[in-house]
């Protein structure tokens, strides 16, 4: 064999093996996201839930370079929605709202949850709370929390309160209420927040507990009275309103409602990762913040992990709140 024929063949064996090398090796993933990105709302539109969901997914569309497509799918306390979303696949492009009291109450409401909030979600961010405030009918002779407990001793079993649902917050702060201070209110449940609200605007319950989202409007405009609220602090959209303690009932009677963001259990963490450092930019951003403040809630985007352990704390906590007052598992 020549030189030239030598040549030739080392040649051509170098690029049978660089081909086939290059056939072997994985193909390059593109750049996460590269398609539009589902936002599921367990809720129906309007108050706090959606606001945070339309708000957040609209600012990530414009951070991510993808559209973020909101779709709200109410339904059984936000179950319906949550159970679409985790069956999606677990690569990042659904992205599940969800709030305290579906993630961490619902589990001491029912007895067979298509998810489990403690290993079903690859958690994201909490990215806002808020307090519940209680509201009256402007009807109702009560202008503080005393003066509804000092009515409601005076003429048992004929104040009523409404709630969103048997085991919401509401009825379980309310009831509480009803064995701290010994009386009875009577709980009537509505389908929603939204409804319970409309039902003490036309006067169908005395009292309700609401996010501030959900009542601020109605507020302003005369049509509910506040009377107290659920938080350590005095709201700076009510600053004239107490807070429960400064009312002389327990801080934790009505633990605040938050807002965070989940993906289906599997998602790989780097997705979570940069998801839940964009939405901590965006809840802080100085155009967006003041939003939610005005609407009652306060930015928070904690990382994954404050996320875990805030559910990790509360499943076992509302559980037990939840057998105190005899709400049965449907």
């Amino acid at each position: 064999m020549n030189y030239l024929s030598g040549r030739v063949i080392v040649l051509a064996g170098s690029l049978l093996l660089a081909a086939t090398c290059q056939a072997q090796a994985p193909a390059k993933q593109d750049p996460y996201p590269n398609r539009p990105i589902r936002l599921m709302v367990p809720f129906a539109p309007g108050a706090g839930a959606d606001f945070t969901a339309r708000t957040v997914g609209q600012r990530l569309s414009e951070t991510l370079g993808q559209p973020v497509v909101v779709e709200n799918r109410p339904g059984a306390n936000g179950i319906v929605g949550t159970d679409a979303a985790l069956k999606s696949p677990a690569d990042g492009y659904t992205l599940l709202l969800t709030s305290r009291d579906t993630a961490a109450m619902n589990p001491a409401l029912y007895k067979k949850l298509p998810y489990d909030p403690l290993t079903s979600f690859e958690y994201v961010s909490i990215a806002v709370w808020g307090p519940y405030v209680l509201v009256v009918n402007p009807k109702t002779p009560a202008t503080s929390l005393s003066e509804l407990v000092e009515l409601a001793r005076a003429k048992p079993r004929t104040l009523s309160y409404g709630s969103f649902g048997n085991g919401s917050f509401p009825q379980v702060g309310f009831e509480a209420l009803n064995g701290k201070m010994g009386i009875d209110l009577l709980h009537v449940p509505y389908k929603s927040a939204s409804l319970a609200v409309a039902g003490a605007l036309a006067g169908e319950v005395n009292v309700t507990a609401s996010s501030a989202a959900g009542v601020i409007g109605q507020i302003r405009a005369g049509k509910l009275r506040p009377i107290a609220i659920g938080s350590p602090r005095r709201s700076p959209l009510l600053p004239n309103i107490p807070t429960l303690a400064e009312s002389g009932v327990a801080e934790d009677l009505l633990p605040p409602v938050w807002f965070g963001f989940v993906l289906p259990a599997g998602t790989p963490k780097p997705i979570a990762s940069r998801l839940s450092s964009e939405i901590h930019s965006i809840v802080h951003a100085k155009d967006t913040a003041p939003r939610f403040v005005e609407m009652g809630l306060e930015p928070y985007g904690s990382t994954p992990e404050e996320m875990a352990e805030s559910l990790k704390r509360d499943v076992p906590r509302f559980l037990q709140a939840a057998k105190a007052i005899g709400i049965q598992p449907e």
